[in-house]
């Protein structure tokens, strides 16, 4: 199946238009992929840049840099931008851009909706960043109730969030449909490519989840605004309102990682497509166990949903509750697990390129596992009563959520990235870029492990001296990630204009196979 040489036109109506009109008007899948892309990697460096003047401030005992408030709106912010406004929306980017083109559909089901579930985003991004609360990034009453945070910036935020939500439900109805209908003939669910058997998966998992949060939004807005009491603590005064009322901020909670847990793996599965592409194309072989592969995404989707209390263990759940919890998130471990060594059996004897594409998804393997692995002891309910709220979640987190997707995500963007610009990235550039991120990565976040093993509490702007030289540690890692992360920007940006221009893109990676060929799945 051949990649289109040119863009094909935004819509066909015999006038030439602006530019910006027709990127304003666009219903190409592949133009709204780029939207998606450039708009997210735009909130990738102001959500970093945030996480640049926490870890700033972190570097050393005291207040240094930012006062307390304004450190914690800093912190939910980051948090929400770099969840809900990047990597959910450039992972979906590169399945709007690849999907259509890898099951020979011309573009997706619906493309006015494809449009509108992008342009949803800015909205969003608007009431997100003009709210700022300080509730953190997952929003736990009573932090959000009005008594708590008065005016309206956590109405912004959630108003911000349903519009995500409203977007990626459009967007997962999209892809079901085109998946499910629009493939062409001799494209079926046994030879699926296995990006797009994460991207059905991921959706479905869209489809089925972010109706909760939505309504966990919903009823946390008229809480603030119309005096309910769904999530509203015990409150004691008479002249306030829920007075007397039977409430469980615990609900929150219980509906938010409903939809959060499998959230990560939303995230994460499609990252996982990727490098189910990206191995077998640098290795020149097949991808090693193909069905192990589609069948573990799709056993890691199922399981998915029954893991969310392991976020709750020391909310006072019953033990009758906690062990199911527990046992089906070890379990989960194995669906990955699978995946791990069946990417490794593809690079076994493989020839192997070494190229950015490759660089990124080893590193996606490495750091990846160590998320993993912090994971499983973070199931274990004596461990994770010692480590929940500590630095250890947060080193674990971004190992899933930054070495998984996000290392992911850059194997992807350099893998197609001469197919999405004829043109090829300075790979001088892409070694340093892997470089920096790969030594900043571990620098900034293997030392959190460490600091939560002493019990330093996560979301807090200042701390006890003794903790200071790791976090410094810490953040001289922040700043090396950082300083890595304006290789890529500066390399994406300049080949666009002053790249060596590729007629055949698999040729650039020694491919020898059909050089217009869509990365076999």
């Amino acid at each position: 199946m051949a990649y289109p040489t040119t863009t094909q036109p935004a819509h066909e109506t015999g006038l030439k238009t602006s530019f910006v009109w027709r990127w304003l008007t666009t219903t190409n899948h592949k133009e709204i992929g780029l939207l998606y892309i450039v708009s997210a990697f735009t909130f990738f460096f102001l959500g970093g840049t945030l996480a640049l003047f926490m870890r700033a401030e972190l570097a050393a005992p005291g207040m240094q840099i930012v006062s307390m408030e304004l450190f914690n709106r800093f912190f939910s912010t980051h948090g929400t931008t770099m969840i809900f406004l990047f990597i959910i929306p450039v992972l979906t980017g590169l399945g709007n851009y690849f999907v259509p083109i890898m099951i020979g559909a011309k573009d997706m089901a619906y493309p006015r909706i494809n449009a509108l579930g992008f342009w949803l985003l800015p909205g969003a991004a608007i009431l997100i960043w003009s709210g700022s609360p300080d509730i953190g990034w997952t929003g736990y009453a009573p932090l959000t109730q009005v008594v708590y945070s008065p005016g309206h910036r956590v109405d912004f935020w959630i108003l911000g969030l349903i519009l995500v939500g409203t977007s990626s439900i459009l967007g997962g109805v999209n892809f079901l449909v085109t998946i499910f209908k629009m493939r062409a003939p001799g494209i079926t669910f046994k030879n699926l490519p296995l990006f797009v058997w994460s991207v059905l998966v991921t959706q479905a998992m869209v489809v089925l989840a972010t109706p909760a949060l939505a309504s966990a939004l919903g009823m946390l807005f008229i809480d603030r605004n119309l005096g309910t009491c769904f999530f509203t603590a015990q409150v004691l005064d008479p002249n306030l309102p829920c007075f007397g009322a039977t409430t469980d901020v615990v609900l929150w909670q219980h509906i938010f990682w409903f939809y959060s847990h499998p959230a990560v793996y939303i995230m994460v599965l499609p990252a996982m497509g990727v490098i189910s592409e990206v191995i077998p194309a640098m290795s020149g072989k097949p991808i090693f166990g193909y069905k192990a592969i589609a069948y573990s995404t799709v056993a890691i989707g199922f399981i998915g949903f029954g893991v969310w209390a392991h976020h709750m263990f020391t909310t006072g759940l019953s033990p009758e509750l906690k062990l199911p919890f527990m046992f089906v998130t070890m379990t989960i471990a194995v669906p990955s697990g699978v995946k791990i060594f069946n990417w490794t059996a593809t690079f076994w004897r493989g020839r192997v390129l070494l190229e950015a594409p490759t660089l990124f998804a080893l590193g996606f393997l490495g750091l990846f596992v160590i998320g993993g692995i912090s994971g499983v002891y973070n199931a274990s309910i004596p461990i994770d009563y010692q480590l929940q709220d500590t630095y250890w979640v947060v080193a674990h987190l971004h190992y899933v959520l930054f070495g998984g997707s996000v290392m992911g995500v850059f194997a992807g963007v350099y893998f197609w990235y001469p197919y999405m610009t004829r043109r090829m990235y300075d790979r001088d550039l892409a070694w340093i870029h892997f470089i920096l991120t790969v030594v900043g990565m571990n620098l900034t976040f293997f030392t959190q492990h460490y600091l939560g093993l002493m019990g330093m509490p996560r979301r807090i702007a200042d701390y006890a001296p003794d903790l200071g030289p790791l976090n410094l540690l810490s953040s001289l890692g922040a700043g090396i990630l950082g300083l890595g992360q304006l290789f890529f920007l500066y390399n994406v940006i300049t080949s666009r204009y002053k790249g060596k221009v590729v007629e055949k893109p698999m040729l650039m990676y020694g491919h020898p196979a059909d050089a217009e060929a869509v990365p076999p799945g």
